[in-house]
């Protein structure tokens, strides 16, 4: 470093810095680049420094994950949400042990249909991927354990990434020395017995799986249990790693009453399990004259309970309030002329089912042969908001109703232009509806009173309706009576008695296959049924009603 050397030569004092007796000063000015130079020196030595050791601005971040590994994680998570326990296990760096505890880990802990939320991705610096996890896992007739975990994953040789297996990744807390146990204390619930005190259990009546916790629940207790992890030798409880259910002041001999009948109950759930051809199906029996749930059938029969809490287009079976919306204002009557043709456009092209006409028809025949078209062309004789306060004011629907377990009571929105006031005349658009809003439509529209569904008895009726017209009930009975005898519920019609219906077909998308709908009536019960992916309610929901009604010939007291 030549410029910081002292300076030597003639006429230079050994200990001065630059200067000579016999003439002027030598400037100092030099010795300020020497100082700039070994400055910037110094910071280019700092920045390398901070450069090998990946500091400051040089630092080029953690290992960026290769978006393969996330995709695996990804597919192994989906799999086993799925219950596909074998293709999950393939994904795994030890297939035959990952499928043998995935599967031991959901059935022995009765878990069924559980969420896997992936995370955050991180890379580890020996190339490792992790994805955090969380996991809802719902415990049959207890309630969810919810945890955190994470799938690691490891590049092979091929270029390939696979989850490396670990009992950990099931549940951080799981390994070679500890598990998890299932204990149930039933015998803390209550007894649960039908109308006439014969005894409920979902071993009996396997459809009311989703309904009992709730009954018992509202009683003040419920099924309880916990999730223990234990040592797998000792069997010594380490932690409780969540707990389900309440204690409750009531006596355990004390059982819970319900408003359901044990042979309707086994009726409506041997009537799905037989016509429903495997599809997903519920279905709600009611008495007409109090509102009293006789019956609530689900399939599957564990899991949702879409019978009570479910939201779908109620389809033609809504044309029921749209007639009565008609019929209270005269704005039609059941003999004049309303025109069925095969489409009819309001912004979209609407249809009939099997685009299927009838020229020159009456209302009656459009109600009986349910023509969508003739129903929306009587669109302007309601209001905007007229459906919605129909529905509301004589059949409660929007309401809140206090069933005794959880439940959906209904929405009619007011339309946000014609299309969907259109689509609202047919039950379709906004409106949501389910099998217990529409046996509870029934009743009202054959009784001409609204009463409140009712599971349990004695809840608090906080609606508040208006009883239809006597005139406008009579001829909605008969309407519906004609539907039996000449029209699209033709399937009932062998029953004896008196006995009415509308089917209902509604739109799901137009790449799914609509849904089936079928509610009726007769003496003292009325009944809905939906059948998702049915096509049609008439050959879909209306077998699953006629075989309930043909079962139980008897109306209860």
């Amino acid at each position: 470093m030549t410029d910081a050397a002292p300076l030597t030569g003639p006429g230079s004092r050994p200990g001065g810095p630059g200067s000579r007796p016999d003439g002027p000063s030598r400037r100092p000015a030099r010795k300020a680049p020497r100082v700039v130079v070994a400055a910037g020196l110094t910071l280019a030595l700092a920045a390398g420094i901070a450069y090998a050791a990946e500091l400051g601005p040089f630092d080029p971040g953690p290992p960026i994950p290769d978006p393969e590994a996330t995709r695996q994680a990804r597919a192994f998570l989906s799999d086993w949400e799925a219950g596909r326990m074998s293709r999950a296990a393939a994904l795994t760096s030890r297939p035959e042990q990952a499928e043998r505890v995935l599967k031991s880990f959901t059935a022995g802990l009765d878990i069924s249909e559980p969420t896997l939320t992936p995370g955050a991705v991180t890379a580890g610096e020996d190339g490792t991927v992790t994805v955090a996890f969380t996991a809802k896992m719902p415990v049959t007739e207890l309630g969810t354990w919810t945890y955190a975990s994470a799938v690691p994953l490891r590049e092979q040789d091929d270029g390939t990434w696979k989850v490396e297996w670990a009992l950990s990744l099931v549940h951080p807390k799981l390994s070679g020395t500890e598990k998890f146990r299932l204990e149930r204390e039933d015998a803390a619930g209550p007894k649960i017995n039908d109308r006439d005190g014969d005894a409920l259990s979902s071993r009996t009546h396997p459809s009311l799986a989703p309904l009992l916790p709730q009954i018992a629940g509202g009683s003040g207790a419920g099924p309880r249990g916990a999730v223990r992890l234990v040592d797998r030798v000792t069997g010594e409880v380490k932690a409780t790693e969540a707990s389900f259910g309440k204690k409750s002041d009531r006596p355990a001999d004390r059982p819970v009453a319900t408003t359901l009948d044990a042979t309707w109950q086994s009726a409506a759930e041997k009537a799905i399990a037989a016509e429903a051809d495997g599809k997903d199906a519920a279905l709600v029996a009611l008495r007409i004259d109090d509102g009293e749930i006789l019956a609530v059938a689900n399939s599957p029969s564990s899991g949702f309970n879409r019978a009570v809490s479910g939201t779908y287009a109620p389809g033609s079976t809504w044309k029921l309030v749209t007639t009565s919306a008609l019929l209270l204002k005269d704005a039609v009557a059941p003999g004049d002329v309303v025109d069925c043709p095969k489409y009819l456009t309001v912004g979209k092209r609407f249809q009939n089912v099997e685009t299927s006409e009838h020229r020159g028809a009456t209302f009656r025949k459009d109600f009986t042969t349910s023509c969508n078209t003739a129903f929306i062309s009587l669109r302007d004789k309601v209001g905007d908001q007229e459906l919605g306060d129909v529905a509301g004011k004589y059949f409660g629907v929007g309401q809140k109703w206090s069933v005794g377990i959880p439940s959906y009571d209904g929405s009619v929105p007011t339309p946000r232009d014609q299309t969907e006031k259109a689509a609202s005349m047919i039950g379709q658009g906004r409106v949501q509806a389910n099998p217990l809003i529409m046996a509870s439509v029934t009743a009202t529209a054959v009784s001409g009173a609204f009463h409140q569904p009712t599971l349990t008895g004695g809840a608090k009726d906080t609606t508040a309706t208006t009883p239809l017209p006597r005139e406008v009930v009579t001829q909605l009975r008969e309407l519906m009576r004609a539907t039996v005898t000449d029209g699209t519920a033709s399937v009932l019609a062998d029953l004896p008695g008196e006995v009415g219906a509308k089917t209902g077909t509604a739109e799901v998308s137009e790449d799914a296959p609509n849904n089936g709908w079928f509610v009726a009536y007769r003496g003292n019960v009325a009944v809905a049924c939906v059948v998702e992916k049915g096509v049609t309610g008439g050959a879909s929901a209306g077998p699953v009603v006629r075989s309930l009604l043909g079962a139980v010939p008897d109306d209860p007291s």
